[in-house]
């Protein structure tokens, strides 16, 4: 009698074969435009228990653990990618998105939700809160996959307000099961307003905090180490990774966010150890891509398509209600006092890209027992689908077409385009600039170019940003340190 290993080559087969054609997939899809993303959640579906494959897979708590671990690990290599000098453009936008802007976002979700799917309100804003914020994976991913090279103050505002946005839409969704399981009961909530201040402050506190220190003791850590043997990086991956997933368990056992804490974390050891960091990014990368293969294929693998189709219709007018008025009105409520060109705002609202984090959020109502709960993973599930199929596979043209994008260093007819022809020190004075090319003279003739476009644009200047004066439109052609070393000119 000799021993099966059915358990073992089974699993192992159809696990490894999914990502195999997932992968191959992907690839090939990618050259019509679509991303990798939605090939992993399809190729889950049609390998579910309604599709060819026939696979019956309803493990939510698997699925939650395996997205939780692979959501800290995008947020890591995510984090170890995003240079300090962006925060000088994105870091306050992003706060303001990643907070007002998600509870924003949620509340006319949850207004069209309620409408829509005929919920009360504490279970309709509850299914705002699990779609409301962007995602990760979807950013990272899209963007980077994009081919397009975006300007910094848009590209940075959507990177890290991705990094960010996690924690106020995980706290809103126990606040909302909290409230509905009040309701359920058929007692009053006990969720006061301090309450609600307390956890949300001991959220981001223990995140922001914790993983701060975190990146700084690690970054410490691998300068003494140094680069050693492993001269490709593989090992200080792992032990990058092996960290990264230690602070936001231990982070997240005490209560606070450990998506936060992790990105936070990342950061700092990005910037702070960049040159022995730089050697194990590639690693990163695959660790990043393999957990999003694997959690995309698992969240495909529970939807059963035909309980799809009884929400369909109010779960495509939820989508749309989120894509075109409840993202949009979000973004520009929060962007429009720090004047952001209203093309930039435009862009940024079209790329609110949904992935796997409301999938993972739709399944805490699922493990709390709510009744219906099964209703909001399939909301979640199509919008998902919806944003990834609609504004996923449009990123490289809504940002041409708005206006978004910097040209190819390498192209000079390209750059032509966008600066002009003429090359100009920013240290030129605009009384010298003006009597030279017979442009009106602003108020302060001795001010130099660099500060009078500063001043002009309101916020802080990136390369791309452009200025008219008289018959001629000044732009940012190169920054260093935070200040304007080059300016274009384009004479009309």
């Amino acid at each position: 009698m000799s021993l099966s290993l059915d358990f073992l080559t089974l699993p192992l087969l159809a696990a490894a074969g999914l990502v195999f054609i997932s992968v191959l997939a992907g690839v090939l899809s990618a050259r019509a435009g679509f991303s990798f993303l939605l090939v992993f959640l399809l190729v889950g579906v049609l390998a579910g228990e309604d599709g060819p494959g026939g696979l019956v897979f309803d493990d939510f708590r698997l699925s939650f653990w395996v997205g939780n671990v692979a959501l800290a690990v995008i947020l890591l290599d995510g984090g170890l990618r995003t240079d300090f000098d962006t925060f000088r453009t994105g870091l306050k936008p992003s706060l303001w998105l990643a907070t007002v802007g998600v509870v924003v976002c949620a509340g006319l979700t949850g207004a069209a939700a309620h409408w829509l799917l005929d919920l009360s309100w504490p279970l309709a804003l509850l299914v705002g809160a699990i779609v409301g914020s962007t995602d990760a994976a979807a950013v990272f991913s899209l963007l980077k996959s994009s081919g397009v090279r975006l300007n910094e103050r848009v590209a940075a505002t959507l990177e890290i307000e991705s990094g960010m946005n996690d924690p106020m839409a995980v706290y809103l969704t126990l606040t909302c099961i909290g409230v509905a399981l009040a309701v359920a009961a058929g007692g009053p909530s006990t969720v006061g307003p301090m309450e609600v201040l307390r956890s949300l402050l001991l959220q981001f506190g223990w995140g922001a905090a914790l993983g701060l220190a975190a990146g700084f003791g690690m970054a410490e850590l691998l300068k003494r180490l140094g680069r050693g043997e492993d001269g490709g990086g593989g090992i200080r991956a792992l032990l990058l990774v092996s960290a990264g997933l230690t602070v936001f368990a231990g982070v997240t056992w005490l209560g606070g966010s450990g998506f936060l804490a992790v990105y936070a974390m990342g950061v700092i050891i990005g910037n702070r150890a960049r040159r022995l960091v730089r050697s194990s990014l590639s690693a990163m990368d695959g660790y990043a891509w393999l957990s999003q293969a694997g959690m995309f294929l698992l969240l495909g693998l529970l939807v059963t398509p035909t309980r799809l189709l009884e929400t369909l219709w109010p779960a495509l007018g939820i989508s749309m209600v989120l894509m075109l008025i409840a993202r949009p009105l979000s973004v520009w409520l929060c962007l429009a006092p720090m004047r952001f060109a209203r093309n930039e705002i435009a862009f940024i609202s079209w790329v609110g890209l949904r992935g796997a984090v409301p999938i993972v959020l739709a399944v805490f109502p699922v493990m709390a027992g709510i009744p219906g709960a099964q209703t909001y993973f399939n909301v979640a599930f199509v919008v998902v689908l919806a944003s990834l199929l609609l504004q996923g596979s449009t990123i490289a043209w809504s940002a041409r077409r708005l206006g978004v994008t910097l040209p190819d260093p390498d192209d000079e007819q390209q750059v032509r385009q966008v600066f002009g022809d003429f090359v100009l020190d920013a240290g030129t004075t605009m009384d010298n600039l003006c009597a030279f090319y017979g442009l009106p003279v602003p108020g302060e003739p001795s001010q130099t170019l660099g500060h009078w476009l500063t001043e002009k644009l309101h916020r802080p200047p990136v390369v791309g940003d452009s200025v008219a004066l008289g018959q001629a439109e000044l732009s940012v052609r190169a920054m260093e340190g935070g200040q304007i070393r080059r300016v274009g000119i384009r004479l009309g």
